[in-house]
């Protein structure tokens, strides 16, 4: 459909006001701990919104309902895991990392085994994080393009352009608050639209629910452990677990905004609060799903050719994109699609900015230590400049060559990016690892990563025959953080201690109980 003069006002609109955004804090990024972390003086209730915003991406927008009206909600299994790794390492990870670094999560690293190993997890993490911003960005406006008919081409430059601009002029302080809009928009975008599919279903809510658990639509996944299968809740749990064991120790990402907090308790509670707040739009985002299935399913409209592919099977990704463009009223429509632009935007827009800080202080000041804050100030915003222009030519590109085109590529950047949970566990919580066992551990993954990654599938890079990787994909990130941690431990025992290991979970205790102890003596 063409966009409705109304939505393309609200649309318009949005995204004037993120650029404001970006040029009024333009004039306070004076410094690198002003473009940074914001001077280490964000409201914890900000922080939240921004890791929320942060963690909820335009594929969350598309993957979710989809996922609710292919199948049942054992997707959901991985997101609720963030309460359980926060539960378990909050109060302990967040204060020691706003004690151990400046502005990197990977300076520890190097605190701990040296530079190489600093070197090599900034690099993880540029890998990562890069090979998926081309792919959100290109995503988000396929999807906006399909609603809106406006020209995919044109809807990246001008959201990849918004959002650089408004990244490289405010720093992370334009991310944080550009993140709050965003993520209000994103839950007021999936309340309007659960209430209109609620209202919309023949038979009214009961009806909607109880089909659609007749048919197991709100199952989790069955309960038997089988690694060749990802719908298995065990699998899909363990694999939850470790991505946000790598997210909320080893990932910039959210690292960064421990920083910019102004204390230990308002860090935690603002990490806290954007975790509480995305299990619910996940749930949300799913329940919209199978909603979805249950309004097409009792007649409520025919779904057309389009959503269909050649089998004549329905495309589940493409069902809530169709619904939102012929189902929404005006206005309503353009508010959805502001929100579905800002789940993109604020996972793009947070990692130009720490792919910048990681640039700077890991790689950049290690080359030149001598050089000015005001230069590597300059620095940041040229890494900031050429991720962006570069992001959003991939994007470009995808969308002109397809995705198989990238595919290898992000292959490759998944080998390098993996097992960063499992180092971060050595480092945390062995005294006895040390640098040889670590680069062991390393490049053992990197080689059971590369074999599984090449290897997997009905049509592999890599065709082994008999010898290929057979289980789930999710079991890949899982096995490799064991992987780094199980080798690198053994081979620790093989080399000799690191003089002063230092930094551990254990050195950080015994330092805060003496600190204490002189507190309450009255030694200070």
């Amino acid at each position: 459909m063409n966009l409705r003069w109304l939505d393309g006002c609200v649309l318009l609109i949005y995204l004037a006001g993120m650029a404001a955004v970006g040029w009024r804090l333009a004039r306070r990024q004076t410094s690198t701990e002003a473009y940074f972390v914001a001077r280490r003086s964000v409201p914890h209730w900000a922080m939240g919104l921004s890791v929320f915003a942060t963690l909820i991406s335009s594929i969350t927008f598309i993957a979710y309902p989809g996922s609710g009206f292919a199948g049942n909600w054992s997707e959901l299994v991985p997101g609720i895991m963030v309460l359980v790794v926060l539960g378990l390492v909050g109060a302990v990870v967040i204060p020691f990392y706003r004690e151990a670094v400046g502005m990197s999560a990977y300076e520890y690293f190097g605190q701990r085994f040296g530079y190489g190993v600093r070197a090599y997890t900034g690099l993880a993490f540029i890998a990562g994080h890069f090979s998926k911003m081309g792919f959100v960005l290109y995503l988000m406006a396929l999807t906006a393009s399909s609603m809106t008919g406006w020209n995919v081409y044109m809807l990246l430059l001008l959201v990849g352009l918004v959002t650089l601009f408004y990244t490289w002029l405010g720093g992370l302080e334009a991310v944080i608050w550009t993140d709050v809009v965003q993520g209000l928009l994103m839950w007021l975008g999936a309340l309007i639209v659960l209430g209109m599919l609620l209202w919309m279903i023949p038979g009214g809510p009961g009806a909607a629910v109880e089909h659609a658990a007749r048919a197991g639509k709100f199952q989790l996944g069955h309960w038997h452990f089988d690694p060749a299968d990802a719908r298995s809740f065990w699998v899909m749990a363990l694999y939850g677990f470790f991505w946000y064991l790598q997210k909320y120790g080893a990932d910039q990402t959210v690292v960064q905004r421990y920083l910019v907090a102004r204390s230990h308790r308002d860090a935690f509670r603002g990490v806290a609060l954007g975790a509480v707040l995305c299990v619910p739009i996940w749930t949300l985002f799913m329940f919209v799903g199978t909603l979805l299935w249950t309004y097409y399913d009792l007649g409520g409209a025919p779904l057309p050719d389009a959503v269909l592919d050649a089998n004549g099977q329905v495309q589940a990704d493409k069902v809530f994109p169709h619904f939102l463009s012929t189902q929404l009223p005006a206005g309503l429509a353009g508010l959805f699609v502001a929100a579905l632009l800002g789940a993109g935007m604020s996972t793009l827009s947070s990692d130009l900015n720490c792919l910048a800080a990681v640039g700077v202080e890991d790689y950049y000041r290690r080359f030149r230590p001598g050089a000015s804050d005001a230069t590597r100030l300059r620095v940041g915003r040229v890494v900031v400049l050429a991720a962006g222009v570069l992001s959003t030519a991939i994007a470009a590109l995808i969308a002109w060559r397809g995705e198989r085109v990238l595919s290898f590529y992000y292959a490759v950047t998944s080998i390098v990016s993996g097992g960063l949970a499992g180092l971060f566990l050595l480092a945390f919580l062995s005294r006895r690892a040390n640098r040889r066992g670590i680069w062991m551990g390393i490049v053992a993954n990197l080689l059971f990563t590369a074999w599984a990654v090449l290897t997997r599938g009905t049509d592999p890079w890599l065709d082994l025959g008999e010898y290929n990787y057979r289980w789930s994909g999710v079991m890949i990130g899982i096995l490799g953080h064991f992987v780094v941690l199980i080798v690198g431990y053994v081979a620790s025992w093989c080399f000799r201690p690191d003089p002063d290991p230092g930094r551990t979970f254990w050195d950080w205790r015994r330092a805060r109980v003496r600190e204490r102890a002189l507190v309450e003596g009255g030694g200070v």
